[in-house]
């Protein structure tokens, strides 16, 4: 089937594409990481009042900024605070504190529940 025919058949049913130029880059935000597709094409396809994005290029991905491993600070009265009301040892409670983001009851909780 020739292109000419491919774009009358498509507009028989209503879908139309268009072939988007001059795009410089295209990022896509995960959760954890960054897909970006430097000079890809991209095409738009419109059916039915939806809009459907088509990119085709060489992906790089990269972890997020955010996703990140951020150390925690712990105040040490914290740690044995926490240590002395689930009965434990400094060290269980400071990765108990850490696990919980520094949520001193939710700590103890996940402690004592154990």
């Amino acid at each position: 089937m020739s292109p000419r025919e491919m774009r009358r058949m498509m507009k028989k049913l209503g879908m139309q594409l268009e072939e988007l130029t001059d795009v410089e880059e295209v990022v896509i935000i995960r959760s954890r990481e960054v897909i970006k597709l430097a000079s890809p094409t991209v095409s738009v396809m419109r059916i039915g009042g939806q809009t459907i994005f088509q990119v085709i290029g060489e992906p790089t991905t990269e972890p997020r900024e955010e996703a990140k491993e951020e150390v925690t600070e712990i105040p040490e009265e914290d740690v044995q605070l926490v240590a002395a009301q689930a009965g434990v040892s400094l060290e269980a409670a400071r990765k108990a504190l850490i696990e919980a983001e520094g949520d001193l009851a939710k700590a103890i909780l996940t402690l004592t529940s154990m």
